[in-house]
């Protein structure tokens, strides 16, 4: 990726947050009402309760994104995670990582964790190269989503 760029929530990237991620949803699963929830109001469900929502730009294009939602003090959740077709393959993903998990750093969060679908097995794997490794979903089970089937966490030091 040549001029990567992550940027943090502007408005004016909303659409961008809404599209990138309902195009993968609605590739492999369901539109969920949680779905709807954070995409279609991002700064009420996301930013306002004290979590950030990260964009990998090019040339002042979005191609990418992903969200840490606040839990408590200590926990966030990774969520909404899309990098375009056109940009996939190419690192944007890492950055917005590297960005999400130094935020939360910065935050003095202890743990980060994210529910997800092992049918996204390149997603899986770039979660386990930041560290995040697999917890029983019996210790989560109140996932919004009917299409989760892995939870993992990343304990921050």
């Amino acid at each position: 990726m040549p001029a990567c760029e992550i940027s943090t929530y502007k408005d004016e990237y909303k659409n961008d947050f809404a599209r990138l991620n309902f195009a993968w949803i609605e590739q492999y699963f369901v539109v969920e009402e949680a779905d709807r929830k954070y995409l279609l109001h991002p700064h009420e469900n996301i930013i306002e309760p004290g979590g950030e929502i990260f964009f990998g730009m090019e040339n002042e294009q979005v191609l990418g994104t992903c969200a840490l939602l606040k839990i408590d003090e200590a926990t966030y959740e990774l969520v909404k995670m899309a990098v375009s077709p056109d940009a996939q393959g190419k690192g944007l993903a890492n950055h917005l990582m590297q960005a999400a998990i130094a935020w939360a750093r910065g935050k003095n969060a202890k743990k980060i964790f994210l529910a997800s679908n092992t049918v996204l097995a390149p997603a899986i794997k770039l979660y386990e190269k930041f560290g995040f490794q697999s917890t029983p979903l019996a210790l989560h089970n109140n996932s919004e989503y009917q299409r989760v089937n892995i939870v993992m966490e990343l304990i921050l030091d």
